[in-house]
C-alpha cells in the first residue's frame, strides 16, 4: 500500500473561487469582507411567520439554475449549483484549460469537498413533496442526490476528472480535514492536483427548526438580522445560520511555478483532535482544541510567534466562544495576546460544514494584501474573550507570512490548518 511512497511535495493553492452571503466571486467576497458587511437577513426562500427564528445568511441574489441544465435543477441539491459556481471560478482563476488536459492529467486531479448537511435540505424538499400529494414534482434521484458522495460525483462529471472523488463530513471541521486530506494526496504523489473546499446550504424549514431544537440559533435579532451574529460579544446569543461555497484549486508547488501560476499560499500544516466527550459540547478545559492548532504548526515547522493571523471559529454563542479564547492561550502562550484574529461569521453566519473553507478564504485575504477582516458586532466584548479579534472594522497594512485557520465541530471534534506565503 506504501510501497511508492515520495518524499513528501509542496502543496500550494492556485485557484479560489466562492459563492458567499456578502458576496459572489473572489473579488467581491474579499471586498465584503474588508467593508465589514453583514450577509445576514430576514430568509426569503421559505415562510418564515411561524418560526421562532427569521433570519439566516442567505444568498437570494445567486441565479441556482444558471450552472447547469434547467431540466437538471429538480434533481440535485442547492450545494451542487453551488459548488459548481465556486469550482469554475477556483478553475477559471488558476489559470488552467480543462480542454487541453490530457487522459494522464485527468486521472491525477481529484475532487475533495467538505460539507456537513449535504443533500438534506433536498431530502426535505422530496418528502415534501410525497407528504403533501405532490409525488409528480419529486425527483427520480432522490436516493443519489440526497447522499453526501453525490456533490463531488457531479464536479467530477462536469470537469471530466477522473481522479479520486470524495466528501468529507465532519461537521463544522470538514471543509479544513477535506482541504487538508486533499493536499495530503498531493503531497504523497498520490494526486497532482485537486479542487478542495467545502459547501452548505442548511436553509430549509425542517432544518431551521431542528436547529432551534437544540435552542443553539439566537432568536433575539429577528428584528436587526445584521446585528444577529456576534462572536466574543458579551451579549452573543447563539448561531445564525448561513450558506455558500468556498472552494480551491491545489497542485504542486513544482508544477505551479513551472507554469508561472500565481500562488495564493502553501498548505503547511494541519492537526486534528477530538475532546471524545460529547455530540454538540466542548470541555470547558480546552485542551484538545488548543492541541489541535499546536498539531497544525508542528506540522508546518513552526513556532507560535510565526504565526501572524488566526481565523478563529466563533459561532456566537456563549460556550464555543469562550472555549476557543481559552484554546488560543493555550495553543500560543504569550504569543496569543500579540496575534491579529477575526470571526468571519460574524459576517457570513455560520455556513456548517464550509466553515473552515471561508475562514481560509479570510486568511488569504491577510496574507496577499494585509488585510485583517472585522469581526463585526463586537460592541460589548466579554470579559472572558479579552483577546485582539479586529472589533468592527478591518484592520490593514500588516505583513503576514503565517496564518493559521481553526475549527471546532460537532461531537467534540477540532481541526486547523496553517498556510504559508510562498
Amino acid at each position: 500500500m506504501f510501497k511508492d511512497l515520495q518524499p513528501p511535495r509542496r502543496v500550494v493553492i492556485t485557484g479560489f473561487g466562492c459563492v458567499t452571503p456578502i458576496g459572489i466571486g473572489r473579488e467581491a467576497f474579499w471586498d465584503g469582507l474588508r467593508e465589514g458587511r453583514s450577509g445576514v437577513r430576514t430568509i426569503s426562500s421559505f415562510d418564515v411567520n411561524d418560526s421562532a427564528v427569521k433570519i439566516a445568511a442567505e444568498i437570494p441574489e445567486f441565479d441556482w439554475k444558471a450552472q447547469l441544465d434547467p431540466k437538471d435543477y429538480k434533481n440535485v441539491s442547492r450545494i451542487v449549483p453551488l459548488a459548481l459556481a465556486a469550482a469554475r471560478e477556483a478553475v477559471a482563476d488558476s489559470g488552467i484549460d480543462m480542454t487541453e488536459l490530457s487522459t494522464e492529467q485527468k486521472q491525477g486531479f481529484g475532487v475533495v469537498l467538505g460539507t456537513g448537511g449535504g443533500g438534506l435540505e433536498f431530502t426535505e424538499r422530496q418528502y415534501t413533496y410525497w407528504l403533501t400529494g405532490r409525488e409528480r414534482q419529486a425527483s427520480i434521484y432522490t436516493i443519489p442526490s440526497s447522499t453526501h458522495g453525490g456533490l463531488s460525483s457531479e464536479l467530477s462529471m462536469v470537469f471530466g476528472l477522473n481522479g479520486l472523488s470524495h466528501i468529507v463530513s465532519t461537521g463544522c471541521t470538514s471543509s479544513t480535514d477535506a482541504i487538508a486530506y486533499a493536499a495530503q494526496h498531493i503531497a504523497l504523489g498520490k494526486q497532482d492536483r485537486m479542487l478542495a473546499g467545502g459547501v452548505d446550504a442548511p436553509i430549509a424549514p425542517g432544518i431551521l427548526e431542528a436547529f432551534n431544537v437544540m435552542t443553539v440559533l439566537t432568536r433575539a435579532w429577528n428584528d436587526e438580522p445584521e446585528r444577529a451574529s456576534r462572536p466574543f460579544s458579551k451579549d452573543r446569543s447563539g448561531i445564525v445560520l448561513g450558506e455558500g461555497s468556498w472552494i480551491y484549486l491545489l497542485e504542486t508547488l513544482e508544477t505551479a511555478e513551472e507554469r508561472g501560476a500565481r500562488i495564493y499560499a502553501e498548505v503547511a500544516g494541519y492537526g486534528a483532535t477530538c475532546d471524545a466527550y460529547h455530540r454538540v459540547r466542548l470541555e470547558e478545559n480546552a485542551v484538545e482544541p488548543a492541541r489541535a492548532m499546536a498539531l497544525a504548526m508542528a506540522d508546518a515547522g513552526i513556532e507560535p510567534e510565526q504565526v501572524g493571523y488566526v481565523n478563529l471559529h466563533g459561532t456566537s454563542t456563549q460556550l464555543n466562544d469562550r472555549i476557543e479564547t481559552r484554546a488560543v492561550k493555550k495553543a500560543f502562550g504569550d504569543h496569543a495576546n500579540a496575534l491579529r484574529m477575526s470571526a468571519t461569521k460574524s459576517q457570513v453566519g455560520h455556513p456548517q460544514g464550509a466553515s473552515g473553507a471561508a475562514g481560509i478564504g479570510a486568511a488569504l485575504l491577510a496574507l496577499h494584501d494585509g488585510t485583517i477582516a472585522p469581526t463585526i458586532n463586537l460592541d460589548s466584548p466579554d470579559e472572558e474573550c479579552d483577546l485582539d479579534y479586529t472589533p468592527n472594522e478591518s484592520a490593514n497594512g500588516f505583513d503576514i507570512d503565517v496564518a493559521l485557520c481553526n475549527c471546532i465541530g460537532f461531537g467534540s471534534k477540532n481541526s486547523a490548518l496553517v498556510l504559508r506565503k510562498v
